[in-house]
This record gives structure tokens, C-alpha cells and sequence, in this order.
């Protein structure tokens, strides 16, 4: 008879999660705009199902992503999701070549030792068993691992705990007790039926020298199946929601289906796949820098599922990108405490009447100097040196006066400003009929490009100077000296420009490079994007960034952001310059610069 009482604590939970996954997955799949909904279907019903399936087994089961950071790390995860996934798999295979039927209650093969007592005269029955303990001997291992994380983190990579709810901390427990309730369940039951494998029949052997196994063999299949059930029952509310959520969210991806600025069902989906790992904790520079270990983007998600979301968590963050680039998740943190900001900021819907509206000069060329190059002069004058120097018929639209982009304003959370700001500006960008707009602020760029209704060329101004360069309009010398080029947020993480720095640089100069370049490289600690840090705690970000920058003894630093020069250079031990200022003192006289001058 294939039933017993104790698998009722299995199937009550299976039957509940199944159940709530079914409804939740169907609201989030409807509640998308129409658009999506369809790019959805027509994704399932397509190659891109299979796709999306091979990224499921990499990331959700083999946990690819978690070894990138630390392979212990991702071993640890993998054994838990890949080795319970292979005690599934395996299992139902057995019982049903053993059965010879299609249709075994769900717990069968969960509890099969327990069912099938006498050892099975069936020519594949001892691989079988074999391989059930070899698994189950697999994903022990990665108990034995989160044992080891809890007293030596630095073994995985990491110097920082998660600090998780009440709620979590039971949850997690239950699942932890999951595999060894099961080994303890089969070892008795072989103890007493010798139904067991090279693992479960020697510790079967040995427990029933001192244990009496026929009184402990049922409370212990009892104990496995009250932690299955309990754990199906607590997914939905606390972290492990991630595990089915997170094969959605990898649907949505490859079907096209894109995050928005606002907290809309992509969004939900995205804080709900949060592992809360801790990954980000440590990979944050407010905490490896300044010690502030509480307001990474995992303990946003956790407030956010929990409807409790405080200010300060919202605020305090460097806006960066970095963490998003370590997640194994791949969410994306910074949109997610962006649209946060948005439901929190009260808009006052300024006027900018500052800004004139009369068209300006018509040019082939723009160059925008933006806010933070005002502050940097030595940038502004590097660059339209160069653009004389090359012949570019350009005009310098805020020589007059600084005309923001808008970034501050959408990062705190004043959409609709921003969006008048935003119309302003490209209005009079367009009445000079240009067909390229240079500026020398990354994130200028970033929203030139990501948020503003233009038709012409955006270009970073190491782009633009890399492509006269190219064309032979400018014509650097290379000298003898060493450099490290740091990659700014914006403009590397945020825009993915990366090589044409680089390409300029080699122009004129070797590169050293640093610990963490291109889409790890750091922040610099200056981010107008943080609301919260006072001063001293910025300095030791930038003081921290410094020291991994300047540990290959370059003879300059070189950045592509002003405000990134700014920061740097007010604690730096060695000379920090903007590209274009490097590129100026590269020049010959002959090129119609002064070399060096500024």
C-alpha cells in the first residue's frame, strides 16, 4: 500500500505552493500592458521557450552567475538547487520503471525507502539506489557548507551576514533540516529492512547498535515530511519566493519583456527573485568603504515585499550600478530604488524659465559642457581647444550659463520636472539643426541618450575625440607615460562605453590596469545620486576607490567625468585629469595647441 499518515504534512504543502504560484503567476502575466502579454505567448510558444529554458538550468540549477563571484559560493547553492532537483528527477524515473505506471502519487518517490522496505529484485534497483545516496550524499555537502559559512564567510567570499526577518531565519531552517531528516529517515529504515545504499546502509548498520530503529523509523519520516511541507508553505512568504519567481523573470527577459522607470509587474517580479544572497552587501562601497551595512539593495527588496519601506534605504545609495553587475540575479537594483524615490518624492513642477528658448547657432556640432564641466573649467577650455584645433564647425550651447540635464531631478524622483527640463532642452538642442551633440558629463550622456527625444548623434567626448583622432583632424605623439584609466559610473557600467577611452589613450600613452575595471570598476564616491552621506563618510569611499586606482603606480589618473575628477583629485597623491586634458598636453604646437596649456 502505497500510503501512510505522515505524508500529509508533504502533500498539504505541495498542493498549497503549486496552488499559489498558479495564481500568482497569472496575475503578474495579465496585469502586463497588452504589449507585453502577447510578446509574452508568442515568447512561450517559440525557440525563445528553449532559450529561456537553458538559461533556467544555468542560472536557477547550476547557479553560473553565484561561482562568477565565489566558486565555493556557487558550488554551495548549486548542490542545494541541482542536487534536490536530481533527487526529483531521479526518483520518479526509478519508481516508475519500477512501477511501470504513469501515475504515482507526487510523494512516492519522495518517500520511496519507506514504501519498498524489502530490497527489490530488479536489475537496476542497486544503480538506483547508488545513485539516490550519491545525490543525496551531494547536497549534504552544501549543508555542511552553509554550516562553514555561518562561522567563515570569507571562505565564500563574503565579510558580511545578511540580516533576514524571523520570518526568513524559520523558513531557512526548515529547509536546512529537509535532507538531514531524510537521511536519518532512510539510514533507520535500512537499519531495520537493509533497503539502503553505500551511505544509508552503513549508518543504518551503525544506529541500530545503539538506537531502537523500529520506534525511531517513522517519527523520522514524520520529521521529513513536517520540514518538506512547512518549508512549500512559507516560500511565498519570505525569501525563497525567488526560486519559482526567478524562472518567470528569465522568461520575461528573453521574450523581450523590459523593465520601465516605474514599480509596474517587471519590477515586482524583480524584487520578488531577490535570493538576498548578501552578494550586494559586500560589493556595495557604502559598506566595504564606510561601514554601512544595511542599505543594499536586498534589505530594499525585503521592505518592499513586506510593504515597510524606509526612507533612508531609499536615499542612502551611490546610484552606481555596481551591485546590479555582481547580482546573480541580475536585477536591476538601481531602477528598482529609482521607481522607490518616485512614490516617495513630492514633485513641485518647476518652470525653468531660466533657460533661454531663442535658437541658438546652427552648427554641425554641439558640445555641452553640462553642470559638473562648469565646475571643472580646465575641461571645458581642454575641449574647445581641441575642437578649434580640429576645425569642427561646433557651437558651445551653455558656454553662457550651465543648463542641467535633468539626472538630478530624476534621480529624486521628480519625474514630471524632469520631463519639462527635458523638453526644454531638446528643443533648443534641435533649433541648431546639428547632426551631433558632444558633452563631457557621463551622465549627460546617459540621458541624452536614454530620455531625451532626439534625432541627432549622442557622443561622450572621448568618443567624439577618439573619432578625430581616427580621421587624422588631431594627432597626438605618444610619450613614455604610465596611466590608469578609471571607468566612470555612468558613462562604463551605465552606458557600456568602454573601449574608446582606452583607444584614445593608447594614442598617447601604456595603460596600467587597475583591480576593478570597466563594469566593476568603483565609484569614485562623489555620486550626486546618494541623499544621505555626510562628507567624512563620502572621503572614505573616495579615499578607499583611490587606493585600488592608484595601486599600479600610474604616473597620472586619468577619468572621463568631472565630477569623478573633482572628487578624486582633492584626495589623490597623484595627478587626476579628464581625457580631453590629457589629450591636450599629447598635442604637438604644430597642431595649433600649446601642449600643456589649460
Amino acid at each position: 500500500m502505497m500510503y501512510d499518515h505522515f505524508v500529509l504534512p508533504f502533500s498539504i504543502g505541495l498542493v498549497f505552493l503549486i496552488v499559489y504560484i498558479v495564481i500568482k503567476f497569472g496575475i503578474w502575466i495579465f496585469r502586463m500592458p497588452q504589449q507585453d502579454i502577447i510578446k509574452f505567448f508568442k515568447g512561450v510558444f517559440s525557440f525563445k521557450l528553449i532559450a529561456a529554458a537553458w538559461e533556467m538550468i544555468r542560472e536557477s540549477l547550476l547557479h553560473r552567475n553565484m561561482y562568477k563571484v565565489n566558486r565555493l559560493l556557487g558550488y554551495m547553492h548549486m548542490s542545494f538547487a541541482f542536487g534536490w532537483f536530481l533527487l526529483i528527477a531521479i526518483g520518479n524515473l526509478e519508481t516508475r520503471m519500477l512501477s511501470g505506471s504513469e501515475m504515482n502519487p507526487p510523494y512516492y518517490p519522495i518517500f520511496f525507502n519507506f514504501f519498498e522496505l524489502q530490497p527489490i529484485a530488479w536489475k537496476y534497483a542497486e544503480a538506483f539506489s547508488f545513485v539516490m545516496d550519491l545525490i543525496l550524499l551531494y547536497v549534504l555537502s552544501g549543508f555542511v557548507l552553509v554550516l562553514i559559512k555561518r562561522i567563515r564567510r570569507r571562505f565564500f567570499g563574503m565579510t558580511k551576514a545578511t540580516k533576514h526577518r524571523l520570518f526568513d531565519r524559520i523558513a531557512m531552517a526548515s529547509l536546512w533540516m529537509i535532507f538531514p531528516f531524510r537521511l536519518l529517515a532512510e539510514s533507520f529504515t535500512s537499519g531495520i529492512y537493509h533497503n539502503g545504499s553505500f551511505m544509508t546502509e552503513p549508518l543504518g548498520n551503525l544506529f541500530a547498535t545503539f538506537l531502537p530503529l523500529e520506534t525511531l523509523a517513522v517519527p523520522a519520516w514524520w520529521a521529513y515530511s513536517i520540514a518538506l511541507g512547512f518549508f512549500f508553505i512559507t516560500v511565498p512568504f519570505g525569501r525563497y519566493m525567488h526560486i519559482p519567481t526567478e524562472l518567470l523573470l528569465i522568461m520575461y527577459r528573453r521574450f523581450g519583456i523590459k523593465p520601465t522607470k516605474k514599480y509596474d509587474v517587471f519590477t515586482e517580479v524583480e524584487v520578488n527573485s531577490c535570493p538576498r544572497c548578501g552578494v550586494c552587501i559586500d560589493k556595495c562601497q557604502i559598506s566595504s568603504a564606510a561601514g554601512i551595512h544595511n542599505i543594499q539593495p536586498l534589505y530594499l527588496m525585503s521592505d518592499i515585499r513586506t510593504h515597510k519601506v524606509r526612507e533612508e534605504i531609499i536615499q542612502n545609495c551611490l546610484m552606481c550600478g555596481r551591485c546590479q553587475e555582481y547580482c546573480p540575479v541580475g536585477i536591476h537594483t538601481e531602477n528598482v530604488r529609482l521607481t522607490q524615490r518616485l512614490s516617495i518624492m513630492d514633485d513641485g513642477l518647476r518652470d525653468f524659465q531660466y533657460i533661454d528658448a531663442a535658437p541658438k547657432q546652427e552648427a554641425e556640432v554641439i558640445y555641452f559642457a553640462g553642470c559638473m564641466t562648469h565646475l571643472t573649467p580646465t575641461i571645458k577650455r581642454a575641449m574647445t581647444q581641441l575642437l578649434d584645433s580640429a576645425g569642427v564647425n561646433y557651437t558651445f550651447i551653455d558656454e553662457d550659463g550651465t543648463i542641467c540635464c535633468g539626472r538630478p531631478l530624476m534621480l529624486s524622483g521628480e519625474e514630471e520636472s524632469a520631463k519639462k527640463l527635458v523638453k526644454k532642452n531638446a528643443d533648443l538642442f534641435m533649433s541648431t539643426g546639428a547632426k551631433i551633440l558632444v558633452t563631457s558629463c557621463p551622465i549627460c550622456y546617459k540621458v541624452f541618450n536614454e530620455d531625451y527625444p532626439l534625432t541627432m548623434e549622442v557622443l561622450h567626448h572621448t568618443q567624439y575625440l577618439n573619432r578625430l583622432v581616427k580621421e587624422g583632424k588631431l594627432n597626438p605623439l605618444k610619450n613614455g607615460a604610465t596611466l590608469v584609466y578609471h571607468d566612470p559610473c555612468d558613462l562604463g557600467r551605465g552606458s557600456k562605453v568602454y573601449q574608446e577611452p582606452r583607444e584614445l589613450l593608447l594614442s598617447t600613452a601604456s595603460l596600467a590596469e587597475p583591480e576593478f575595471e570597466e563594469k566593476f570598476s568603483v565609484c569614485c564616491g562623489g555620486a550626486l545620486g546618494n541623499f544621505q552621506l555626510n562628507y567624512g563618510t563620502r572621503e572614505k569611499i573616495t579615499s578607499a576607490a583611490l587606493s585600488i586606482m592608484l595601486k599600479p603606480e600610474p604616473d597620472k589618473l586619468i577619468t572621463a567625468c568631472p565630477l569623478c575628477k573633482k572628487t578624486f583629485a582633492k584626495s589623490s597623491s597623484v595627478e587626476v585629469l579628464d581625457v580631453a586634458e590629457w589629450l591636450v598636453r599629447s598635442i604637438p604646437d604644430g597642431n595649433g595647441v600649446k601642449s600643456g596649456v589649460l
